[in-house]
């Protein structure tokens, strides 16, 4: 598995994935994402701003997008609902999503790790994330990789759905 910077030319790919995925959560009542979201003109902005991460999967001399996270520094207003600081600095991680053929893998997993890379590279030391309160899978997840939950919260971007908040905070590098 490669990571790496996405660019433009990914978006078939990655939109690919996308349409793979949101039937999936849909069917196990997660309404987080539809038809519309995420969609290649919020993909684009992520590329624009160096923010978007993919998975790679070298297999048979092919290569193929197994999984996508923007990985910024964009904090919701409502995060501030369950206690966070939201002008603390803080690496979120958004529009995680693993191709259903490569999941199991370790994959999503990765693009965490990527997470705390970036934070590392930045100085910055704390690590936020929300998901839907329906995603089964990154409710698991996000513990396992040292997150602790945080409290849920509503995002006015997507009205009517609640959203659980997790948060990991980096050693600091002694001085």
């Amino acid at each position: 598995m490669n990571l790496r910077r996405a660019d433009e030319n990914d978006i078939p790919a990655i939109m690919v994935v996308i349409r793979k995925v949101v039937p999936l959560m849909r069917a196990a009542g997660n309404l987080q994402w539809d038809d519309a979201y995420p969609n290649p003109e919020v993909f684009m902005r992520d590329i624009a701003k160096k923010q978007l991460w993919v998975a790679q999967i070298d297999d048979s001399g092919t290569s193929t997008i197994a999984g996508v996270a923007a990985i910024t520094e964009d904090q919701e207003p409502e995060y501030a609902r369950v206690g966070w600081d939201i002008n603390e600095p803080a690496i979120v991680v958004h529009r995680v999503a693993v191709d259903p053929e490569y999941r199991g893998r370790g994959i999503a997993e990765a693009l965490m790790r990527q997470a705390e890379v970036v934070a590392a590279e930045r100085g910055i030391h704390v690590l936020r994330v929300d998901t839907n309160s329906q995603n089964q899978a990154t409710q698991r997840l996000f513990p396992k990789l040292g997150y602790t939950f945080f409290g849920e919260t509503e995002l006015g971007f997507r009205p009517n759905l609640r959203f659980l908040c997790y948060q990991k905070r980096l050693q600091e590098e002694a001085r």
